[in-house]
């Protein structure tokens, strides 16, 4: 099967090579097309833009950083949802609020195709080893025509519910991680001023009830201090923006996600945005 892929970040590159090793002819595109150069070299065809995927296609699959990356790219002028042939379908990856996800399956459909919200909970390793976990909105029929493409990418597909649903997942999901590393950087804090070492911590709160098994596996950056990205923090604080956005748009309030996305805005004006979001303790707790 012919696949466009849009998108070859820490996520995106690692997913499209996954469906390159299942056998797809990938057909890609990104802005930095030397992130192609892999996927080129063992045999996918890069694109000079969004639009000629879009001709070349009938599934396109995008994994972007921000809704207007996404919106550049399906319906920019060079987008590639006015070239796709009728009732093609789009597979948005990317981690963007609700709303939008909402807004681009209505332009999907108003031009006649087909559109799944499927961000992706997981980092860098799972998306290289093909153990992602799809959380995707949209009709049950359309996922099921796509789920081996899926399966080549992930160990599990969880249908949330319509349009949007899959973003809303990840959305409180992202809010969730962010928040708990927050109050873990600040525990590690308190408990470092108290004399304690922060193997010791490490030790006795991540093998006790209150250690989050995502926590467990940023012990190493934590203790070493090398936060090399998985999940760069720029991109948490953009994803508790968009939670933030859309508790406005909820009309709720929801204090502790502002105060966590204010902490990761300092660590990011810090100099941190390109490391690894657990990095926010360095920002809260710097050697």
């Amino acid at each position: 099967m012919k696949i466009g892929f849009i998108g070859l970040g820490i996520m995106g590159s690692r997913m499209a090579a996954n469906l390159q090793k299942a056998g797809h002819e990938l057909v890609v595109f990104n802005r930095t097309p030397d992130k192609a150069e892999a996927l080129v070299k063992a045999g996918a065809v890069l694109a000079p833009s969004p639009e000629e995927v879009g001709r070349q296609c009938r599934l396109v699959f995008t994994m972007l950083s921000t809704p207007e990356a996404v919106l550049e790219v399906a319906l920019g002028q060079q987008g590639f949802l006015k070239e796709l042939p009728g009732h093609s379908l789009w597979v948005d990856c990317s981690t963007v609020n609700p709303s939008f996800s909402r807004q681009m399956a209505k332009a999907a459909l108003k031009m006649g195709h087909r559109f799944l919200d499927a961000p992706v909970s997981g980092s860098l390793a799972p998306a290289e080893n093909g153990q992602l976990v799809f959380l995707i909105g949209g009709e049950e029929n359309d996922i099921t025509e796509i789920r081996p493409l899926l399966d080549a990418m992930g160990k599990a597909v969880l249908h949330i519910g319509g349009h949007g649903q899959g973003a809303s997942m990840k959305m409180v999901n992202n809010m969730l991680f962010g928040q708990i590393m927050v109050a873990f950087a600040e525990a590690l804090k308190l408990g470092t001023s108290l004399g304690m070492t922060e193997e010791t911590l490490c030790q006795t709160l991540l093998n006790g009830p209150g250690g989050a098994p995502f926590l467990k596996g940023k012990e190493n950056k934590l203790l070493s201090r090398d936060f090399s990205p998985e999940f760069p923090l720029e991109w948490m604080h953009k994803d508790l923006h968009l939670a933030g956005v859309t508790a406005y748009e909820q009309e709720i309030a929801l204090p502790f996600l502002h105060a966590a996305k204010e902490l990761f805005a300092q660590a990011k004006q810090a100099g941190l945005a390109g490391e690894d979001f657990s990095a926010v303790y360095q920002f809260i707790n710097p050697k």
